[in-house]
């Protein structure tokens, strides 16, 4: 089986795209469901569509392929024992049960009042200030306290070197053709950085256990399956670098979409009760992560196309997040589209299928706790610049700034 591509050249991922990569997804996306593309120097599918993302998310033919030996991408993550999200069953499902025995719902609700006094502590000195960064004043520190800091018990005076090895490892998991030589010294600089960190941090856990996630894990074990040292620095790594990408972009995304649409700003002020929809129309929108990468561990058919073993796709999530197929006019935000509607189709923010974000709770909660607190202690909140810069990365999605007067 087969399908004609029509003759279109997809540039979304174009440094001329960046501010605004949605159109160029919807021109491919018309143009056909499966469309070979030259990611860096690997030859693969995009799936652009709705349905066939969600068969290969959920697939059981589907998967990274590493293990096997047989995908064609760059294992970035190699060298990171406890870094579930590149592995598959049966091994993925080992990590996955012993992070969500530490990872429990008791322990992130707890973590909701935290972040509800962080923001307000944050916000307050913006509003005594007159003007707020929502990323480098609100985004950013909200998700060092919560996930370095609360999470993994770092030392808040870490903050900084947080960042700087969080925005390092991101940009470094775009493919490697695409990436400067700065940018591949400075992902390894970090990792290497970033372990040692955790190597003495689950050290000092281990003598002195404290209440927090990175003790948990040190302690979790599932019928006697313990995680071993390099797999806790592995899982520590993780959570460092796509939890707080994810909620500071979840936030810096979402507060723009809200700045740049007011009637929807203005409803949601008056009702508040509309937050969780909310933050899944700003999932569905515009969200942090905008692909993922999978390989065919087996022959297998997606949209009456056959993929032979090996064969490597990139799911374009935010591209299917759009697609008018499954959701009705997929262009407008609308902050109502999940309101008691069971019948909506779930967006792909936060993924689909086992490799469904772990820490999705954790960043919700981040992000209800700055949107309702701009909300209630900002009544004029305006974008206080005409241009928005985004950074280059490709699969996280995230402004530069977003600077806003109060």
């Amino acid at each position: 089986m087969s399908t004609a591509v029509p003759e279109i050249t997809f540039d979304a991922f174009e440094p001329s795209e960046r501010a605004d990569p949605y159109p160029a997804y919807r021109r491919v996306r018309d143009a056909a469901a499966l469309f070979p593309y030259a990611f860096g120097d690997v030859p693969v599918t995009l799936i652009t569509r709705y349905e066939e993302c969600s068969a290969v998310l959920t697939g059981a033919d589907w998967g990274h392929g590493y293990s096997a030996g047989i995908s064609p991408f760059r294992d970035s993550s190699a060298a990171i024992p406890g870094s579930f999200v590149r592995m598959d069953p049966p091994e993925h499902a080992r990590y996955r049960k012993l992070v969500a025995k530490a990872f429990t719902p008791r322990m992130v609700g707890e973590l909701a009042p935290v972040a509800g006094g962080v923001v307000d502590e944050l916000v307050e000195k913006a509003v005594q200030r007159g003007e707020l960064d929502i990323l480098e004043d609100l985004a950013v520190p909200l998700a060092v306290a919560m996930i370095p800091v609360r999470l993994l018990g770092a030392d808040p005076a870490d903050g900084a070197r947080f960042r700087e090895w969080q925005l390092a490892i991101a940009r470094g998991s775009d493919p490697d053709s695409l990436l400067g030589e700065a940018d591949v010294t400075a992902r390894g600089a970090a990792a290497i950085g970033c372990m040692g960190y955790f190597a003495e941090l689950i050290a000092r856990k281990k003598r002195t256990p404290t209440p927090d996630l990175l003790s948990e894990l040190v302690a979790a074990s599932v019928e006697g399956d313990k995680l071993t040292e390099p797999e806790v620095i592995g899982m520590s790594l993780l959570l460092l670098v796509a939890g707080m990408e994810t909620s500071i972009n979840l936030i810096g995304n979402g507060m723009l979409a809200l700045l740049r649409h007011p009637e929807q700003l203005a409803l949601l002020r008056e009702r508040p009760e509309l937050i969780g929809p909310a933050l899944d129309e700003m999932l569905r929108y515009d969200a942090p992560t905008q692909f993922t990468i999978r390989v065919a561990l087996a022959d297998t058919v997606v949209g009456g196309r056959e993929f032979k073993r090996g064969d490597g796709v990139v799911v374009l999530t935010a591209s299917a997040s759009r697609d008018d197929r499954v959701f009705p006019d997929a262009d407008v935000f609308d902050i109502t589209r999940y309101a008691g509607n069971r019948t909506a189709r779930k967006h792909l923010g936060f993924s689909l299928g086992i490799h469904y974000c772990v820490g999705a709770p954790l960043a919700r909660i981040e992000a209800e706790a700055a949107v309702r607190t701009l909300l209630d202690r900002a009544p004029e909140l305006r974008i206080a610049t005409d241009t928005v810069e985004y950074r280059p990365s490709l699969i996280h999605r995230g402004v530069l700034a977003l600077p806003v007067t109060m």
